[in-house]
């Protein structure tokens, strides 16, 4: 999946958040290490949004994969 990452330089700070995931922000001094944080935040997020989502499902669902 690609998701898009907003970058900006405050203070000389590298600040930046996933366009497509509220609550995915990170600040490192570096751009490079930005963009590191950034993905390993986000990949924690929707893994926890994963065991969210199946531990409120309980038991009987169904999983139908959507293409947007």
């Amino acid at each position: 999946m690609e998701y898009t990452a907003i970058l900006n330089n405050i203070d000389n700070w590298w600040v930046g958040w996933i366009k497509e995931v509220p609550g995915v922000n990170c600040q490192e001094k570096t751009r490079h290490k930005l963009l590191e944080s950034l993905k390993i935040t986000l990949k924690e997020a929707l893994e926890l949004n994963r065991q969210d989502a199946l531990s409120i499902a309980g038991e009987g669902y169904e999983e139908e994969i959507l293409i947007v």
